[in-house]
């Protein structure tokens, strides 16, 4: 963009050019229906807890249970105890933390644990950003071919850039020498003082006979980057500190950039009138509308921006007056230049930045607007309209995804250029699973899924059909998150990165019953994950581990007090199968005792050692007491099990 938006705010400078499902309900331990009984899992965590009993695992699970239940004073218990036991957590952790701590009321805890969430380290955002996104460079390629560009055919040796439709004209900024007798130049690049220009278009936005604009808004300084309402009547556009014949100045005496409205009458611009959150001291520049009118979007370097110049926000009141101006937010915003901002019809945010990772220069981003005036993630639009010299003013219809943008790479007629573009449909996944009961491998219908953006705010949801499917329609190379809910199952949420590439992505989710319904003949061990009651090596002594899985026995054991069990304790096959078998059957004795010590009556329980001769797999080792098999494989054969003998 040469001189004019490398400059620093010089009356030259052009400016520099961003539930959990509903609890389920209590299934009372003496209560049975056709011979089932019902365990809720979660309660039983929850009578851990109360025993004493601390596990990251559990307290994740329970931090979760009451967050999506919005029970936020306890989900901020939990958490809190998670967070004690396993101070680095992953990000989402600390965002349901601070959430939760926000909900009660209690503003500084919840400041110190965002804290955590938003960044472990201090430092440059544009730092934190390449150290995030190393590989940023392979997502800005990976959109090659989006694109097809082209030269707009009405460039001149001079700069021309910027762009905005109206009554099927292109309005831009140029440079160019128009003639006459006193050529008026900007000294510090060489070139004349922008003015605005109009190029008619066709169905296929090719422009064509440019000519100068009105000359009611052009003066003799700088014009640029119009924007129109869409009934062509009221326009905002950047001029320099200049108004009816007035140079107004800074401090150090520079004319700095300001926006102006301009309404039309009898097809001639009048009224021109600058903005009340206008200047002297600072610059505002490059407006731009949203789809309703209701807020105008700018570039300033007034106080309180985060880097060299901001994107701003101010709302249009219906009365003509305006409100306050406020800054786009980190999230936008970096220690470099964010500007020239365009938003489509669809309310789709573009901006050029040399704050996020890029090429070089300014390249152009984009960021959807939502309704409740947050943004999700920033990406860079790729590798064609963007380069490594400056690209920004990007202008794009929505409906037929023509458009232009502006550029001083290699190749232009000048110091920046416009190019036309059309754009094939932006990347799309198709994010999609089947959600099954991870006992049983049944799938389920009716699951609540929902859709997470990468702030984990809400964006999307469905529920799975009959077959257990779900699917949700998602952009390319943008983090979300998947949670899937049901009652009498404990919810689920897995996040993912999307790839780079048009296609379809599968996440299938296995649901744990937070209600585990039990028959005679089913191992209740199940229930909670219990796969083997853990001994020391060729010990028999209850380990601290083994009894918090016990535990969680004994605790359907006291609510079902007709529940009776066959403890069977099976080893795998190495060592000699006599030794196997004695030392199964002390395990299998142990855990009985351990259970008629915490005041099980005996005669509920029952207890036999298998050693290896109830092999669920061909991992034998008789005569020779040795396997090929794997680690994993011999595992499978060391398991306990609390088989159901009566309810």
């Amino acid at each position: 963009m040469k001189k004019q938006f490398l400059l620093c705010l010089v009356i030259s400078s052009f400016f520099w050019s961003s539930s959990f499902a509903q609890k389920a309900k209590l299934a009372y331990a003496d209560k049975q229906y056709d011979n089932y009984a019902f365990v809720d899992a979660i309660q039983t965590y929850e009578r851990l807890a109360a025993k004493g009993y601390e596990s990251a695992d559990m307290y994740m699970k329970l931090g979760n249970a009451y967050y999506f239940n919005s029970d936020f004073e306890m989900a901020a218990h939990s958490y809190e105890k998670l967070y004690q036991l396993q101070p680095e957590l992953a990000s989402e952790y600390y965002y349901r933390y601070a959430q939760s701590l926000k909900s009660i009321g209690k503003e500084k805890e919840a400041a110190t644990v965002l804290a955590k969430f938003e960044s472990k380290s201090s430092g440059d955002s544009r730092g934190k950003r390449l150290k995030k996104n190393t590989s940023y460079l392979e997502g800005i390629k990976a959109n090659v071919g989006s694109y097809t560009i082209e030269n707009a055919g009405i460039n001149s040796k001079y700069s021309d850039y910027g762009s905005a439709i109206v009554d099927d004209k292109l309005i831009f900024t140029s440079a160019r020498d128009i003639g006459g007798v006193v050529e008026s130049k900007d000294a510090w690049t060489g070139e004349h003082f922008t003015n605005l220009y109009d190029a008619v278009v066709n169905q296929e936005l090719i422009p064509s006979n440019p000519k100068r604009y009105d000359a009611n808004i052009n003066s003799k300084f700088h014009e640029a980057t119009p924007v129109f309402t869409k009934d062509g009547n009221t326009m905002y556009f950047t001029r320099n500190n200049y108004l009816d014949g007035k140079k107004g100045k800074d401090v150090n005496k520079v004319m700095l950039l300001k926006i102006y409205k301009a309404t039309l009458v009898d097809k001639r611009w009048t009224n021109v009138t600058e903005l009340p959150f206008n200047s002297d001291n600072f610059s505002s520049a490059h407006p731009a509308l949203s789809p309703d009118e209701q807020t105008l979007y700018f570039s300033s370097d007034r106080p309180g921006t985060i880097g060299q110049s901001d994107l701003y926000k101010v709302s249009i009141n219906s009365n003509g007056t305006y409100g306050k101006p406020v800054n786009l937010g980190a999230e936008i915003n970096t220690e470099g230049r964010e500007t020239f901002p365009f938003v489509t019809k669809d309310n789709q945010l573009y901006f050029a930045s040399d704050g996020h990772p890029g090429l070089g220069g300014l390249d152009i981003f984009t960021t959807k607007i939502n309704n409740d005036g947050t943004f999700d993630e920033v990406e860079n639009e790729g590798a064609e309209v963007n380069s490594p010299k400056d690209d920004f003013g990007y202008y794009r219809d929505s409906e037929t995804n023509k458009g232009f943008f502006s550029s001083n790479r290699d190749g232009g007629l000048g110091s920046d250029d416009i190019y036309r573009f059309n754009r094939k449909d932006k990347c799309k996944q198709i994010l999609k699973g089947t959600i099954t009961d991870k006992a049983s491998g049944a799938v389920l219908a009716g699951v609540q899924m929902v859709l997470l953006n990468k702030k984990y705010e809400v964006i999307g949801e469905t529920t799975t059909d009959t077959s257990g499917k779900y699917n949700f329609k998602v952009d390319c190379r943008k983090t979300y998150s998947v949670r899937a809910t049901k009652e009498g199952y404990i919810s689920k949420e897995v996040t993912i990165k999307m790839p780079e590439i048009t296609g379809e992505t599968t996440v299938d989710l296995q649901l744990e019953a937070s209600i585990c319904k039990v028959t005679v003949g089913d191992d209740l061990g199940k229930c909670f994950g219990i796969k083997m009651i853990y001994f020391d090596l060729g010990k028999s002594n209850i380990r601290k581990e083994a009894a918090m899985d016990l535990d969680k026995i004994l605790d359907v054991l006291q609510q079902i007090p007709t529940m009776k069990i066959d403890i069977r304790s099976h080893t795998d096959c190495r060592q000699t199968a006599v030794y196997n078998l004695a030392l199964s059957e002390r395990r299998a004795k142990a855990t009985i005792a351990w259970l008629v010590s915490k005041g099980i009556d005996k005669s509920r329980l029952t207890g036999k050692g298998y050693g290896e001769s109830q092999l669920i797999n061909d991992c034998g080792c008789e005569p020779t007491n040795q396997s090929n098999c794997t680690e994993e494989q011999h595992q499978m054969n060391r398991r306990s099990e609390f088989i159901i003998t009566a309810l």
